[in-house]
């Protein structure tokens, strides 16, 4: 329920509340049970990147919207930047629904800075491998399935440098995957030559990943949309099953935070708190296959390794060396001083 001093506020000026969020975050129903119980008015506006969500909040310095969602590893940039707020933990009282690991902020990368809250997570999605069962009868379980020469030919992957050189990082056995010292970026970059020469082709979003998982007559394919990806895969007829492997799956965790051009702070720490409800999180898994943080996930097993995206050493360089690798450039020519 809403607190009381949020609520009355709310109905006293009848907001509206400015929500910068992704698809499917906010439901209409959902949009509805909030205005209904709040008295204020919801201006929902959708992002569909990163790139466009800073954008949006880094124009007029945040004072465009009220409260926006962000990945753990984006929100350290609005931290830094000062474009959010620290959040009043005691407003938040629907947190004691959440997993005990979503709850432990201080375990999640980029969420308390000098002691303070600035994100709660609410959506997420892991990285794993979606695979053909009729044609892989054992399921693959490390990430090095991707540069497996028996699938040449029948792996897709996703066409990004700062994803694809932490892959190539967990397939190497480095410790830190969004870290890469000097001496280890050579190596890193023989992986993803090789990861080239062993796939079908690379794709960008999930309905692509589909198609050419049908076109191309695929095996395996890296999963960067994880199980709202499989979700589609499924509906689409396949019968396909998912691992996260070994090493772990990199995932992405998508927060709520408030802005510091919030007009009304109480009013968007009401919305957040409304958004940890069963209804909204039920929807976020049935309608959008993602994983919540009031219930476990269906796709996840017991003892699978999640590692949440943090901000790699320089994203430029990865995603510059990546568009090379794609076009074709030797090792000798992409490291050539």
């Amino acid at each position: 329920m809403l607190g009381t001093a949020a609520s009355s506020r709310a109905r006293a000026t009848g907001g509206p509340l400015r929500v910068l969020a992704w698809p499917g975050y906010a439901e209409p129903e959902v949009v509805a049970a909030f205005e209904q119980r709040s008295g204020a008015r919801v201006e929902l506006s959708l992002v569909d990147s990163d790139t466009v969500l800073w954008q949006r909040l880094a124009h007029n310095r945040a004072q465009d919207f009220d409260v926006f969602a962000a990945n753990t590893a984006e929100l350290q940039r609005y931290i830094r930047q000062e474009l959010v707020l620290p959040l009043d933990i005691k407003a938040l009282p629907n947190r004691r629904r959440q997993l005990p690991r979503f709850r432990d902020a201080a375990t999640l990368p980029g969420l308390v800075q000098k002691g303070r809250l600035y994100g709660v997570p609410y959506a997420y999605a892991e990285m794993g491998l979606i695979y053909d069962r009729v044609r892989l009868l054992d399921p693959p379980s490390s990430i090095t399935a991707l540069w497996d020469e028996r699938y040449q030919g029948r792996v897709l992957a996703y066409n990004d440098g700062s994803h694809n050189f932490s892959l190539a990082a967990q397939a190497l056995g480095l410790k830190n995957p969004f870290q890469l010292s000097e001496a280890q970026w050579p190596k890193a970059v023989d992986r993803l030559i090789a990861l080239r020469r062993n796939v079908a082709g690379f794709y960008t979003q999930p309905e692509e990943s589909v198609a050419m998982f049908k076109r191309r007559q695929a095996w395996l394919m890296f999963a960067n949309y994880g199980s709202q990806q499989l979700q589609l895969v499924r509906q689409a007829g396949l019968d396909v099953g998912y691992v996260i492997p070994k090493e772990g799956a990199l995932a992405w965790l998508d927060c709520w935070a408030v802005t510091r051009g919030a007009r009304e702070p109480a009013l968007a720490h009401a919305w957040i708190d409304h958004l940890l409800e069963p209804e909204p999180s039920r929807l976020l898994v049935t309608r959008q296959g993602l994983g919540c943080t009031v219930q476990a996930s269906p796709a996840e097993r017991p003892g699978d390794k999640l590692l949440w995206l943090e901000p790699v050493e320089n994203e430029e360089r990865r995603n510059a060396l990546w568009a090379r690798i794609v076009s074709g450039d030797r090792a000798a020519r992409l490291l050539a001083p």
